[in-house]
């Protein structure tokens, strides 16, 4: 039994004794104690018994509830202990304990693989796979038993049969899967946006969200108790997951008439596609249609990582191609070099240099050392940055950012000074090179160009640029580049430092906010602390809010910790069963809450904090325990950006004083309107 004695300013307001499983505090009178106050959340904390022990967890996402007046997510109590939930405090005593006949519920923990990529994958198609090169060239023993070759065909891919004139994969889809072709063939459209296969033949269409009644509804049907959940989803789920996609499917008829409308390459047995997508988690590059009857090996991307880490030939083989296709496209794209006819792209292609720089798994040092270097001003940060040019020296090319995001800083005094940040599609270097094929006046670069966390270039070298690229470009060329006393310092107009200010531009670049393509800003002038972006969250998603309304400040701005829908979302690394995944529609960053087995992984790896592991509980309020353990079920839970909400945001929408914006850092134009209000 547990008494929990509530005052305000040292009176005694309330005596109570409870001997159940759990008790909810917070302003509605359906709580257990009931704290009558608007500073007080609805559901503001729950106290569980488990076994002995009472454990205090707080579900506020403004004010959080403090034990010993220390803020708190989850802690177990003692007596003498005191919880405060300003402006209560709830004093704690614990006496002796009576048996309470246990209601949770016991299921059994999701592991690895209990959900085949490939429901209908049978040891036979295992077989017949590994029959077949490259697979069947694989030696077998440098994989260990736990993930041995056939463990990971069997549970990583899925074989997959399309008739001719079936879409395979849609250009701008996000995918986190390639294709091996084990017989037939394919024609991969070339074309990107207006060159490519029309919306329409792609079969695309808005998603289905909620209509008015069921968002309506939110308001009175959603559960009173936090994370509820049906446990006969996951007790069922080996026989309902991942069903074989192997069912309708867009298909072009008269597949020969169509397709030769565009620009076309055909793929045959053999051969690999889709390995862009699944290896740097971006949109697919190019739709692939059946070109005749074809069976085809879909490897989600946690099972080719698995394979290339131990199949070295099929590495180069699948890198090879990776980089030729993706090179080859992103020139012909590019509108520096849409002039150059096939011969001139073939030489560009030939002669194109591939740099990285910086770690790939860069978020999982980022906590760390953002920690032991606080209070370091910006120029340590830089200096501990990888270079890929630096200011003074001859500029060596033009570099094109691939994937990644990388710093333009400049020499001031002693120091650098942030200019702006470049992500993938920005180029760098091309003013110096026009001015040095123009003038006999030859000029360094004049910024430095640091990768920031990791960052994949592609370099056209300079003579190329000067014999091939710059001799036939149709476009006006940049000015010449003045000389001055400060050694051509560049003029900020234009820059990103003129957007948004140095100190702002510092701030989004020293915390990796440059990252986001939703990330939550308040105004922390304009917020007046009301909590009604954290009540429309709730009532979105199941009367539980999915962010935490504080964060990291500049000036009068806040980052709140809410999922940012990052452009390089690393949290999508390592997740065994791909649970978190790329909204196929408008690649929003979402968790399949059905297959994410509640490893920690995803939580682990955001940089930001913004994904949280929680208990499960039926609609009891129970928890929902394992069935082997006895320990409780955990299940990752963030931001989904209302994905099947109508209108957008709930948080944005619910702002009585336009002081939250979910802003996506790529565009600087509306990200300076808005905090220069």
């Amino acid at each position: 039994m547990i008494r929990l004695v509530v005052k305000r300013d040292k009176k005694t307001v309330g005596d109570f004794e409870f001997n159940k499983r759990k008790i909810n505090i917070g302003r509605l009178p359906e709580n257990d104690i009931v704290l009558s106050m608007d500073r007080v959340s609805r559901f503001h904390a729950i106290i569980d018994h488990i076994g002995s022990d009472y454990i205090v967890t707080n579900r506020s996402a403004g004010s959080k509830a403090q034990v010993n007046d220390e803020p708190i997510d989850s802690v177990p109590l003692k007596t003498g202990d005191v919880i405060t939930i300003a402006p209560f405090t709830i004093e704690v005593v614990i006496e002796e304990e009576e048996i309470i006949e246990d209601t949770n519920v016991n299921i059994a923990r999701p592991k690895r693989w209990d959900v085949p990529f490939g429901a209908n994958m049978t040891d036979a198609d295992v077989d017949y796979v590994l029959s077949l090169p490259p697979f069947s060239e694989i030696d077998q023993s440098k994989f260990p038993a736990s993930a041995s070759l056939r463990d990971i065909l069997r549970n990583d891919t899925r074989v997959l049969h399309f008739k001719q004139g079936d879409i395979v994969i849609r250009e701008g889809d996000y995918g986190n899967s390639a294709f091996a072709i084990l017989s037939g063939s394919v024609r991969v459209v070339l074309g990107r946006g207006k060159s490519g296969l029309p919306s329409s033949t792609l079969g695309r269409r808005r998603r289905q969200a909620k209509n008015f009644l069921r968002r309506i509804a939110q308001l009175w049907s959603n559960p009173n108790e936090v994370e509820v959940r049906n446990p006969s989803i996951y007790k069922s789920a080996s026989d309902t997951r991942r069903k074989s996609d192997e069912g309708t499917r867009i298909f072009l008829q008269d597949v020969p008439k169509v397709l030769d409308k565009y620009n076309t390459a055909s793929l045959k047995s053999g051969e690999f596609f889709g390995e862009i997508a699944a290896l740097s988690r971006t949109p697919r590059t190019a739709s692939v249609v059946a070109e005749q009857d074809s069976t085809l090996l879909e490897i989600r991307w946690q099972g080719l990582r698995d394979i290339r880490k131990r199949a070295k030939d099929l590495k180069e083989y699948i890198d090879k191609i990776y980089r030729e296709n993706n090179l080859r496209g992103h020139i012909k794209e590019h509108p520096m070099f849409k002039h150059l006819n096939e011969e001139q792209i073939d030489t560009v292609v030939e002669n194109t240099i591939f740099e990285t720089y910086g770690d790939f798994e860069w978020y999982a040092s980022f906590k760390k050392d953002k920690k032991s270097n606080a209070g370091k001003s910006s120029s340590d940060a830089i200096k501990r940055e990888p270079i890929i040019a630096e200011e003074g020296n001859y500029p060596a090319g033009i570099i094109m950012i691939r994937s990644g995001f990388a710093r333009l800083s400049q020499k001031i005094g002693h120091g650098h000074r942030t200019i702006a940040y470049l992500g993938a599609g920005s180029d760098y270097g091309f003013e110096e090179l026009a001015h040095n094929w123009r003038s006999k006046q030859q000029v360094f670069s004049q910024k430095s160009l640091r990768a920031v966390g990791y960052t994949d270039v592609l370099i056209v070298p300079t003579k190329i640029m000067e014999e091939i690229v710059l001799p036939s470009y149709k476009k006006k060329l940049p000015p010449l580049i003045k000389p001055s006393k400060r050694e051509n310092l560049v003029d900020l107009q234009g820059s990103g430092v003129d957007k948004i200010g140095s100190h702002m531009m510092e701030f989004l670049v020293e915390n990796r906010f440059i990252n986001g393509t939703a990330t939550m800003m308040i105004n922390l002038d304009r917020c007046v602390r009301c909590d009604d972006c954290v009540r429309a969250c709730a009532a979105a998603h199941g009367n539980n809010p999915r962010f935490v309304r504080h964060g990291q400040q500049n000036d009068k701005f806040m980052v709140a910790n809410a999922c940012m829908h990052c452009s390089d979302p690393v949290c999508m690394l390592g997740c065994p069963t791909g649970a978190i995944h790329r909204d196929s529609f408008e690649g929003q960053v979402v968790i399949n809450d059905i297959t994410c087995i509640g490893c920690q992984t995803c939580a682990n790896s955001c940089p930001y904090d913004n994904i949280r592991m929680v208990e499960i509980r039926d609609d009891e309020g129970n928890f929902i325990l394992d069935e082997a353990t006895n320990g409780p079920i955990y299940k990752a839970t963030k931001c989904d950006l209302c994905v099947d909400q109508k209108g957008g945001p709930s948080c944005e929408r619910a702002c009585p004083h336009d002081a939250l914006k979910r802003v996506d850092m790529r565009d600087l134009e509306t990200l300076a309107k808005w905090i220069n209000r």
